[in-house]
């Protein structure tokens, strides 16, 4: 059984946000002791503060999570500037939290310097497989697909993997992790779980591809130089004439060997040369094509995920929810973003434990059984349970 409490607080000040959510978790939690905590910050908090408080108060709850670009959950629906804590009990789950360091340097010996850290903080057998690892990584100093991927193979193709890359408010300059006690940039904080778990996913966001699809030709990293060779810019002008490359239009992608496709947005453009600037690299050989939407679709996009994971659903009855929804719908949304949490919580059939953040970039398999990947401009559910 899960035992799942939820925290959140809008005071702007660190010490009594960090009273606030304990005194709504043990309020939930009746005298249970949590074993791990998920955090959701957003920037400019005194964090050392808010950890300090926390772990007085559940000393033996170890706390992963990471800064936001908003903040979701079932006590306080979407909000920014605000503290976001799950914690999380069971008489039937190991859950184990580690952290790897210096992703930008060695991000493969960060990855098994967190699996190792989890699996080393429980009482487990040597072969145990995990029932789902989430993750809260850096996005700023590493290729997102790239570190998933790493993850994704140190843990075995048949972990389920989820999770946000940290933010920081649409600045782009500085994210922190948290793992215990620690501010951390730079990292990757984890939890692994351990026994039978239910788990339901769905993977939206409201795109739809339009015109001709081109074939990446020539990339740099994260520039993408040539489409069918020719300017990448040339692509983007071919079909929206006078509009120019924007987080409104990301790429489609579609990679050889993996079913469907995801998006890729522009964050840059150079004019001089027609090249398109993301932060995540570009696949080359991939095929793409230029995908539309509106605010409507966009909505549409987070209930599709929604009923997605309630229909692979498996279990009884869902005891907790985690969303992870890119900060680009959230600033296309605009006013509109309190809807995706409201229309989330109309299409459950009861209101669990639920917490989410928008982030920088999403993890999740694209469907049941596949590997996961990192998206963007997607919104991500997953529903937990044990019954």
């Amino acid at each position: 059984m899960l035992t799942v409490a939820i925290g959140h607080s809008d005071d702007p000040d660190a010490y009594a946000a960090a009273k606030d959510i304990i005194e709504q978790c043990q309020t939930s939690l009746q005298g249970r002791s949590p074993q791990v905590g998920i955090l959701f910050a957003a920037v400019d908090f005194e964090y050392a503060i808010i950890l300090e408080t926390l772990n007085t108060a559940f000393p033996d709850m170890v706390i992963v999570g990471c800064t936001t670009d908003g903040e979701l959950s079932s006590e306080l629906a979407f909000q920014q500037d605000s503290l976001v804590l799950m914690a999380i009990a069971s008489d039937t789950l190991a859950i184990g939290a580690g952290v790897g360091y210096k992703l930008s340097e060695d991000p493969e010996a960060a990855v098994q310097q967190a699996i190792a850290r989890a699996r080393d903080s429980l009482s487990i057998a040597p072969d145990a497989v995990p029932s789902l690892c989430l993750a809260f990584p850096e996005s700023l100093t590493y290729d997102s697909p790239l570190l998933v991927a790493h993850l994704q193979q140190a843990l075995g193709d048949s972990v389920p993997l989820f999770g946000g890359f940290a933010g920081d408010q649409s600045q782009f300059k500085k994210t922190y992790q948290f793992y215990g006690s620690e501010v951390l940039t730079d990292a990757i904080p984890i939890l692994l779980f351990y026994g039978e778990l239910k788990l339901g996913h769905g993977v939206a966001h409201g795109w739809v591809p339009t015109g001709a699809k081109g074939t990446i030709t020539r990339t740099d990293g994260t520039i993408l130089q040539e489409i069918d060779h020719q300017p990448a810019l040339e692509f983007y002008q071919r079909y929206l004439n006078d509009l120019l490359p924007s987080t409104e239009f990301p790429l489609a992608v579609w990679e050889d060997g993996i079913d469907g496709y995801y998006l890729r947005a522009s964050i840059g453009f150079d004019p001089e040369t027609g090249s398109i600037h993301a932060i995540p690299i570009w696949p080359q050989n991939a095929q793409v094509q230029i995908a539309r939407t509106s605010r409507d679709e966009i909505l549409d996009g987070a209930r599709d995920s929604m009923q997605a994971a309630l229909a692979h659903y498996p279990g009884r009855q869902v005891e907790a929810v985690l969303l992870f929804s890119c900060c680009v719908r959230r600033s296309l949304l605009g006013l509109r973003t309190q809807l995706e949490y409201e229309l989330i919580q109309e299409a459950l059939p009861h209101t669990p434990a639920i917490a989410g953040f928008y982030t920088y970039g999403e993890i999740a398999p694209l469907t049941a059984h596949a590997p996961a990947r990192a998206h963007h401009s997607t919104f991500v559910t997953l529903l937990l349970g044990t019954v």
